[in-house]
């Protein structure tokens, strides 16, 4: 069982809840409402190779949410206890079976640019967002928007990917010329995450820089 924390719309502490009856109760609601009053706090990673090549998830067909999209990397729920940066690198040994760490931003370069990214891969927080609106599409073709309290991260990792997650079909790489374009001509195979993600946060999504 999933304890989470959950909040109202402002970011105030309301309560905790385990999951699965969080979710039962929101989706009612905005079926009901059109809207949710309350959120949760979840992490998600766009990650790419030292050439600025990006990992996109490949949503499996038996998802009950977005199946068979192209997705964010990673996506995760902050367990009540846990922090953003625990639960990103959790998620990232659990999904893709490698070892990571949270740099702070202003070291964030020197260390990417330092470390040998086939053994570790190295991740930022880009920024915090409240009540961001993530819009779902179920299997029967319903959609809904659920509210969230999120954490975005980028990060780099040049090694071994093994993806375990058995409701995923598993990891594609795509340049950032190549997604866009794909999703300019075919927006309906992404999830409004991925699409979110690259046109919000691309001035992050580049190659490293070389010494």
């Amino acid at each position: 069982m999933e304890i989470l924390e959950v909040f109202d719309l402002d970011g105030n502490h309301i309560g905790e809840q385990e999951r699965k009856s969080f979710y039962a109760e929101t989706k009612a609601e905005f079926l009901e409402m059109g809207r949710v009053s309350r959120q949760v706090k979840t992490i998600r990673l766009m990650l790419m190779n030292s050439d600025g090549r990006i990992y996109v998830q490949k949503r499996s067909k038996l998802k009950n949410e977005n199946p068979g999209l192209y997705d964010k990397t990673i996506g995760g729920h902050v367990s009540k206890g846990h922090s953003y940066e625990l639960t990103v690198t959790k998620e990232c040994a659990e999904e893709l079976g490698f070892p990571a760490a949270v740099m702070p931003n202003d070291q964030f370069v020197q260390a990417v640019s330092n470390t040998d990214l086939n053994i570790i891969g190295l991740f930022k927080e880009i920024e915090v967002v409240n009540s961001y609106l993530s819009t779902r599409i179920s299997k029967d073709g319903t959609s809904f928007a659920q509210s969230y309290l999120s954490a975005f991260f980028v990060g780099y990792y040049d090694g071994p990917i093994k993806f375990s997650d058995g409701e995923s079909s598993g990891i594609e790489v795509f340049s950032m010329d190549e997604l866009e374009e794909d999703i300019k001509n075919n927006p309906q195979k992404y999830t409004k995450d991925l699409i979110y993600f690259i046109s919000t946060y691309k001035e992050y999504l580049v190659p490293i820089k070389k010494n």
